[in-house]
């Protein structure tokens, strides 16, 4: 666990280190104030509801995921630093989950850059706050997912935006899953259950629904592994 904690506190202090993290952070922050702006200041009446700029904010994940990613392995391919990171005392497993968890840090200073908007709404009338904090798991359980996607994207190339554009690819098809097949019911009925914003509806309604966020740390948890064997699979080449 030690090893973990210190590899994830190595990744930590690189995010805040590259130029890359804080073009993302930028990205998400103006495009998601611009957002919050039109939705909820130039929108009348204006609704006391965090799920009205909810969606906006989801589908900024979709764009700054995959560049905060990006450079997780892959960094390690280009530079060489893979040999003596895979030849270290720590195990592959505990150098992946240590990334891993860097990244949810990362995640989680995104949602609270997102707390903003429902503080400033609450100014103007009541909140529902039961809807808001089960809103806000969603949001972290499916972002917690596509980081996990993100980071075994990273661990196909060492070229960075390679792995920036198979991210954003995997995570496009995740997005897209229920409405890809919505001419063909027999499809559609195998593949909607995949798609990363519908499973979040239930949780921005207030309902805890187990199936789904079993879907997504389930997801997270086989591309985590997805991640670790590829890398094994690299090590012993």
């Amino acid at each position: 666990m030690n090893r973990i904690l210190a590899i994830s506190g190595k990744e930590l202090r690189l995010y805040f280190l590259t130029p890359t993290s804080y073009f993302a952070f930028a990205i998400y922050i103006l495009m998601s104030s611009f957002m919050f702006y039109v939705d909820f200041v130039t929108y009348q009446p204006s609704i006391i509801d965090y799920r009205l700029i909810l969606g906006d904010m989801l589908f900024m994940l979709l764009i700054v995921i995959p560049i905060l990613t990006m450079r997780l392995v892959s960094e390690e391919f280009r530079q060489g630093t893979d040999e003596l990171l895979l030849t270290s005392p720590a195990s592959v497993t505990e150098v992946v989950l240590g990334k891993y968890l860097a990244s949810l840090g990362v995640l989680m200073l995104l949602l609270a850059c997102n707390l903003v908007y429902p503080a400033v709404m609450s100014l103007f009338g009541n909140l529902n706050m039961t809807t808001l904090w089960l809103s806000v798991l969603g949001v972290f359980l499916m972002g917690a997912s596509m980081m996990a996607i993100g980071l075994f994207a990273s661990s196909l190339s060492q070229h960075q935006m390679v792995s920036a554009v198979a991210g954003f690819v995997l995570l496009l098809l995740f997005w897209l899953a229920g409405s890809m097949t919505s001419q063909n019911e027999t499809l559609s009925a195998w593949i909607e259950p995949f798609s990363l914003p519908d499973r979040i509806s239930n949780l921005t309604k207030g309902v805890i629904n187990g199936p789904d966020v079993i879907f997504y740390v389930s997801l997270a948890v086989l591309f985590v592994v997805l991640s670790i064997q590829v890398i094994e699979r690299k090590r012993w080449r």
